[in-house]
Parts: structure tokens; C-alpha cells; sequence
């Protein structure tokens, strides 16, 4: 199955920024995981639409077996780079190029909003072993923040039909499919510091900012600056940490 438009476009452009911008996920959420999916040395993790690694090197750091499936070229290229110990696929969610039973837990971190529901969890349910676990994770921006709302503000008026995760219907296919079970979920606080570029790295890496007409991103990227500029330095985005773990069902 192909990737979507604006996420093809947008992720292809906003690779480095994307690695330079995006934080990465809190020291707690990670432990968590480690203890939820039980992972370490002998253990293989699948970590679906991996990006440019940002939980896959976590991951790494577990001791575990970690196999990254990534679709954008220009993703997967700062993935393999910065994450080499990580064994980088070429896939996508609904087609994961991974035998039957393989792996003992999947990761999706920003990312299953983009897939296809139903047919991503069929194939997370088809190449887990059984009793294995699948962990949803996203850093959601707290909008209650005034920077946030400024940011909101420049570049809300190019969402347009661009999914999200926060209308919440990306539960459905996992906990109606008969497939999983819901087995915990955790909620984790956290602050990134920025310096006035990377701030901007952070915002023009979104996937309808970064598809944008070079001349209207370069106006977007502009009024990131002027934002930036106004703030104290360095700049201090909140974030909660959301994370949901399955249980495969069979």
C-alpha cells in the first residue's frame, strides 16, 4: 500500500529538519516500555514507520533485537544513520515485509493516525507472536501553552484534511477487531528545550508545513522566526507523553 500524499511529500522534504526538531520520547516513557513489552537481550522489537529513528534508538539502547520499517526514502536514510544498529526496511504498515510470529512487540510512535486501521492491525496481529504487545505512542502538544497557540495560528490554516490522532479514531480497529485487547496506558509530561532554529526545524518539519509551495513555506518558516525571536531562549515546549499498549488477542 502507498503512503499518503501529504505525508510522502512533506516527510521526503522535512527529513533533516525532522531529526533536528522533533524531541525525542521522556526517560519514563521509555522505561515503562521496557517493562510493558518486556524488553531486552533476546527479544525482537518491529518499530513501524520508524522516521528517522527518534524511539527506535530508545529502543536500541534496550539490549533488544530492534527491525525499523520506514517508507520515505529521505526518512529512512537519517534512520540508517543514526540509528545503525537497528536492521532498516523498506515497508509500510499494512505490508510489513516480516515473516508470520516474527517479533515479540510492535511500536508505532507518531504515526498509526496515517495508516490504514483495520488493515495495520491485522498485519501487527500477523507477524507477533502470540501474548505479544503492540505500544501506540505520540507527543502531544499542549495547546494551553501561548507559544503553542501562536504556532497554531500560523500554520492551522494548512492542516486542511491531514489526520491526527487526537479525535481519538485510530482506537477502533485496535480495540473492535476482535484482533487486541487494551492492556495499559500511560500519560507522561514533559518540556523540550530549543534554540530559535531548531524551534523552527521543529514546526516546518510537519508534514502539511513541509509540503507546502516553497514560497509559502518559506513565508510560514518566516513568522516561525518572528515567533521564535520573541521568546525567551532557550524555548521550552510542552509536550504529554501518551502512550497505549495492546495485547494480541489468539
Amino acid at each position: 500500500m502507498s503512503v499518503r500524499e501529504e505525508a510522502a511529500l512533506g516527510f521526503q522534504q522535512g527529513a533533516d529538519a525532522y531529526e533536528r526538531g522533533r524531541p525525542t520520547y521522556p526517560p519514563a516513557v521509555v522505561e515503562w516500555l521496557r517493562q510493558e513489552l518486556e524488553l531486552g537481550p533476546g527479544r525482537t522489537v518491529l518499530d513501524v514507520a520508524a522516521g528517522t529513528g527518534k524511539l527506535t534508538r530508545e529502543l536500541v539502547a534496550l539490549g533488544a533485537t530492534v527491525v525499523a520499517v520506514e517508507p520515505v526514502p529521505a526518512m529512512r536514510a537519517v534512520l540508517e544513520r543514526v540509528v545503525p544498529d537497528a536492521r532498516a526496511l523498506d515497508g509500510t504498515a499494512e505490508a510489513l515485509p516480516i515473516e508470520d510470529g516474527a517479533v515479540d512487540a510492535v511500536t508505532a510512535a507518531s504515526a498509526f493516525h496515517w495508516f490504514d486501521g483495520p488493515v495495520a492491525a491485522a498485519e501487527f496481529h500477523r507477524v507477533l507472536r502470540p501474548g505479544g504487545k503492540v505500544a501506540l505512542l505520540w507527543n502531544r502538544r499542549r495547546l494551553d501553552q501561548p507559544i503553542h497557540q501562536a504556532v497554531d495560528e500560523i500554520i492551522g490554516r494548512y492542516r486542511r484534511r491531514t489526520p491526527s490522532h487526537h479525535r481519538g479514531e485510530w482506537r477502533e480497529p485496535l480495540e473492535s477487531g476482535g484482533l487486541f485487547e487494551p492492556a495499559a496506558e500511560r500519560e507522561v509530561p514533559f518540556e523540550q528545550a530549543l534554540d530559535a532554529d531548531r524551534f523552527v526545524d521543529r514546526f516546518s518539519s510537519i508534514s502539511f508545513v513541509a509540503a507546502l509551495p516553497d514560497g509559502t513555506r518559506e513565508q510560514v518558516i518566516e513568522r516561525l522566526r518572528a515567533v521564535a525571536a520573541g521568546e525567551e531562549q532557550p524555548i521550552r515546549l510542552g509536550y504529554t507523553a501518551e502512550v497505549y499498549v495492546y495485547r494480541r488477542v489468539g
